[in-house]
């Protein structure tokens, strides 16, 4: 299966979220909400927007666990199996095409303020195919536009309600609830569409680098900015200019210019009429984006057809950008403006309702590899209130948003009955939730988890580095018994932790099933947890005889002609499962490069035996050398050295020994000292001492084999 490239940020995140979402709720809903609900539209902006933050919240727990394309039917295909997948894939992939239609009337409407006579249907369709070209050239590209876009627009936005805020008169929030409740709720189901593109960046969130940090932070930071957005906007376009100028004719289609020639003329008019027309190009833009990943996900889970998955050279679904334009396309020519709000409005609040429950379902399954970086607070009320909340919403936006809810719910079973049931059997994390109470599980979902675990690596926090500089080492020359391993890398555990070595063999044994799990070909992975370990430790073990398997038998059995020459004794404390995990799956990310048996064959040393296992980017080697910048370190300590507070001297080799350093250690020249960081840190510290390559080489090749040191000795010495 072709990935996708992982090379969004933080600022990439909010920019897709904000963008995305700063455009028809502020520029084109506020006339239609105030023909319903008159001069109480800001409340209905802000209960909205309090009513979507358990979803939001749930999203962006499940994007931080799963990051995947194709965002909530990922999620709940994997939660509740294909049936709820299949609901939730056409029911997203139909409200993002309904979101990016409206922001096509949106930016027809504006360019008719100034030509007025200019098609709004053309318009519409050009702009759609433009930005399916320029989504053919990869989410980058798209999202450095979006980035540029959402500042300027931000920036407009700024000023408009400043401006604004100066001509407020109180007096037009008279009687702003006369109306009744019952149009004011509907109001607020109508504005829901406002804030969909908060959620659209879990549809990419395959593409994000670090996604435990970045897209939890990148939703919440954008629903905060949309929030106080449209809050104080429209309680500023109600003051200003009143509710009879907004409401006319049905709903003035252009709000935010009539509100800027209000208070600025026909200066400020232009200004917001080109604001407009960045934040529909921006809405647009990203709404092609984000629903082209939600075919492309279902196509790689059979529910769609194959085509849907091709990957262009550019590495992006080019089929799937295309049938997403023309779904679009065809919502333009079906239904008027306030149609598509709430018809989006009512997809989304089902969505939204079946992510609460997605996220209940997943923590109440067990499983062990789900584990978000985010984890939504309160549980399990929010999601309760997220589950029950929007239906009553869908109700008061009438008949034709309850009605077509209705079809495209029935729509995605009938389809999974008549496609997708045929094509590929796979039920989701519910099963794991039967499993618990005594009946079926789903095998294939918890190797999927962990596979997710695998590609987002270790968190900052985790103690991975440290773990494997402070490792101990087995290294044999000859042949060994698995259960003589298990035994020897028990006993130097015990010395380590204070527990008996037996209880830790037996273990070792309970805790990996059939006592052999390899993790790749020629190689094994050992662990277990116990309340009784303090912290984690590691023995990581080399054997260039093999390993003879004399203890049940292995998961996946190694090819005849590769014997088993590496292995790895994980013990962690057992209440941190989270990040037993995560290390786990470090450690089976690096074994599975082609080039790891070589390199961990060819290591010179413990010390070097301990580097195969670091990542390059996050340890720095510097050779202390007689001329040049290192030069400088001779003499010192490592307290003089003054790293970065996150940063760790973890080893030095000198004259053939290993020294593990402390603040006191004199750096002397010659020496080979080997530093652990953040990716920033070791960029700066490179710099620093004028290390032009990632790391020094972890082994010297044609060096004749240097002698054992350290804590263990070799194996042939027995």
């Amino acid at each position: 299966m072709a990935k996708l490239k992982r090379e969004l940020g933080l600022f990439d995140v909010y920019a897709i979220a904000t963008g995305a979402t700063l455009s028809s709720g502020f520029f084109l809903l506020p006339g239609l909400a105030a023909a319903q609900a008159g001069g109480a539209i800001p409340l209905a902006y802000l209960l909205a927007g309090l009513l979507l933050l358990p979803g939001i919240l749930s999203m962006a727990e499940l994007s931080t666990a799963m990051p995947r394309a194709g965002g909530i039917y990922y999620f709940l295909d994997r939660s509740m199996g294909q049936r709820v997948g299949a609901i939730g894939g056409f029911g997203t992939w139909t409200t993002l095409t309904l979101k990016s239609a409206f922001a096509l009337v949106g930016l027809g409407a504006y360019l008719q303020v100034y030509f007025p006579d200019a098609p709004a249907g053309p318009i519409a369709f050009a702009f759609a195919s433009g930005f399916g070209a320029i989504n053919l050239f990869g989410a980058k590209k798209t999202s450095s536009i979006q980035l540029v876009l959402t500042v300027v627009l931000l920036a407009m936005l700024g000023w408009l309600i400043g401006t604004g805020v100066t001509a407020v008169d109180p007096g037009a929030f008279e009687g702003a609830f006369e109306l009744g409740a019952s149009p004011f709720f509907a109001t607020v189901g109508l504005v829901i569409v406002s804030y969909m593109g908060l959620t659209h960046v879990a549809s990419v969130s395959e593409e994000v680098r670090n996604p435990d940090r970045n897209l939890a932070l990148g939703m919440l930071l954008a629903f905060v900015t949309v929030l106080l957005v449209y809050v104080l906007g429209t309680w500023a376009m109600v003051g200003a200019i009143g509710v009879e100028a907004l409401s006319a004719d049905g709903g003035n289609l252009a709000p935010a210019a009539a509100m800027a020639r209000a208070v600025s003329g026909s200066t400020g008019e232009a200004v917001m009429t080109v604001a407009a027309i960045l934040a529909f190009t921006s809405v647009g833009n990203a709404g092609v984006l984000s629903a082209s990943r939600y075919p492309l996900a279902m196509s790689r889970d059979h529910v769609l057809p194959a085509a849907l998955r091709r990957i262009s050279r550019w590495g992006t679904p080019w089929v799937a950008v295309l049938a997403t334009v023309g779904l679009i396309v065809l919502w333009l020519l079906l239904f008027d403006p306030s149609s598509i709000a709430k018809l989006a409005s009512a997809f989304q609040l089902i969505m939204f309702a079946l992510a609460c429950l997605a996220v209940i379902v997943m923590r109440e399954s067990g499983l062990a590899p789900y584990d978000p970086g985010f984890r939504a607070p309160l549980y399990p009320w929010v999601q309760i209130i997220g589950i029950v909340i929007p239906f009553p919403l869908i109700v008061e936006m009438g008949w034709l948003a309850t009605l077509l809810s209705v079809a495209f719910v029935a729509f995605g079973l009938l389809w999974y009955t008549l496609y997708t049931r045929d094509h590929v059997r796979r039920e989701g994390a519910i099963y794991h939730v039967f499993e618990r109470l005594g009946q079926q599980r789903n095998e294939g979902l918890e190797g999927e988890l962990l596979q997710i675990l695998k590609e987002k690596g270790v968190r900052d926090a985790d103690p991975f580095e440290q773990l494997m500089a402070s490792s101990a080492v087995l290294d044999y020359q000859d042949a060994v018994r698995f259960s003589e391993l298990v035994d020897r890398a028990s006993r130097v555990l015990s010395e380590q932790l204070g527990l008996d070595a037996d209880s830790l063999a037996q273990g070792f044994f309970e805790d990996s099933g059939s006592g052999l799990t390899p993790v790749s070909q020629g190689v094994v992975l050992e662990h277990l947890r116990l309340d009784s370990i303090p912290g984690h430790r590691m023995v990581l073990a080399r054997v260039h005889g093999g390993i003879e398997i004399d203890v049940g038998e292995p998961d996946v059995p190694p090819a005849d002609d590769e014997p088993i020459q590496a292995a790895f004794f994980l013990a962690s404390p057992d209440p941190d499962s989270g990040r037993h995990l995560r290390i786990l799956a470090q450690i089976a990310g690096r074994v599975d490069d082609e080039s790891f048996l070589t390199e961990w064959l060819e290591a010179e040393d413990n010390l070097e035996l301990r580097e195969v296992m670091l990542r390059d980017e996050r340890m720095l080697v510097v050779e202390v050398l007689p001329e040049g910048a290192s030069s400088a370190l001779a003499g010192i300590t490592i307290r003089d050295m003054s790293l970065p507070e996150s940063t760790l001297a973890a080893m030095i080799r000198r004259r053939g020994q290993l020294v593990v350093p402390h603040d006191d250690t004199v750096i002397e020249q010659g020496d080979r000292l080997t530093i652990l960081g953040s990716p920033r840190d070791i960029i700066d510290l490179r710099h620093r001492y004028d290390v032009h390559a990632t790391t020094v080489p972890r082994w010297w090749r044609g060096r004749r084999r240097s002698a054992e040191v350290g804590e263990v000795r070799r194996g042939n010495s027995r």
